[in-house]
């Protein structure tokens, strides 16, 4: 399994950006689709973004396209991901992800099978 490390949480103001970097290691990235996920108490771990092995095809959740934008450097085994117009309900407890799979087959958080420890993002109204 590939291991991930978020970086980059913290606290904004509405409208204000952040961005989120996962470091891997153990493996490169270069053969997994790789997503975003988000998490707050007593709710099920929610899709944000994904993108496949190559950075050619990407996916978001609904409630974030157009602020949102995710990106890979294989070279420099990353992921990122850049939020922007950020808002109240964006916060939450980020996850980077690696999918067994160099397409994007599913944006389940259970077609996942490496996960980072997570990234507290706080957005102040």
């Amino acid at each position: 399994q590939v291991q991930l490390v978020e970086s980059g949480g913290g606290l904004v103001q509405a409208g204000g950006s952040l961005r989120l970097s996962c470091a891997a290691s153990g493996r490169s990235i270069s053969n997994y689709a790789m997503g975003w996920f988000r998490q707050t108490p007593g709710k099920e771990r929610e899709f944000v973004a994904a993108i496949n092995w190559g950075g050619g095809s990407t996916y978001y959740a609904n409630s974030v396209k157009g602020r949102f934008t995710i990106s890979r450097d294989n070279a420099k085994n990353t992921v990122s991901l850049q939020m922007n117009s950020l808002k109240p309900e964006d916060a939450a407890v980020y996850y980077c992800a690696a999918q067994d799979s160099r397409v994007v087959a599913t944006t389940n958080p259970a077609g996942f099978g490496s996960w980072g420890q997570g990234t507290q993002v706080t957005v102040s109204s």
